[in-house]
């Protein structure tokens, strides 16, 4: 599948300018690719009550299933800056939860898989075998 890096980049964009972030003020955007070639996206939604605060991953997972479900192969996430993001450890996790075997992120230092960004990760494919 070719990944056009570039329309993540702008979908992430896209997303960032429509975060709800009056707290900390750093709106974040992401986007990803599907199996089938969908494009999801998501953004930061802040809470008074911080413990609330939904991610800009737990946004864009939320669209992936809103959309037909499916397992992400491509991540893209930026700043209000457009400057490329690296997701939290938080984030990691449940982008490894929905990601398909050898998911590829954009991050700061280059393109890297999701086995790379959470090593020895604990997912689905580790109950399916252990069951």
């Amino acid at each position: 599948m070719q990944i056009d890096w570039e329309v993540l980049k702008t979908e992430a964009i896209k997303a960032m300018q429509n975060a709800y972030v009056p707290y900390s003020k750093f709106p974040v955007g992401v986007a990803a690719l599907t199996e089938d070639g969908r494009v999801v996206s998501g953004c930061n939604i802040e809470n008074a009550s911080y413990g609330v605060t939904l991610c800009a991953e737990c946004s864009m997972v939320s669209d992936l299933f809103r959309t037909g479900g499916g397992r992400l192969v491509a991540f893209y996430c930026v700043d209000k800056h457009n400057n490329i993001l690296m997701p939290c450890g938080r984030c990691r996790q449940l982008l490894y939860e929905h990601s398909a075997p050898g998911m590829l992120l954009e991050t700061v230092s280059g393109i890297k898989t999701i086995d790379e960004v959470i090593p020895d990760a604990f997912g689905p494919r580790d109950l399916e075998a252990r069951a």
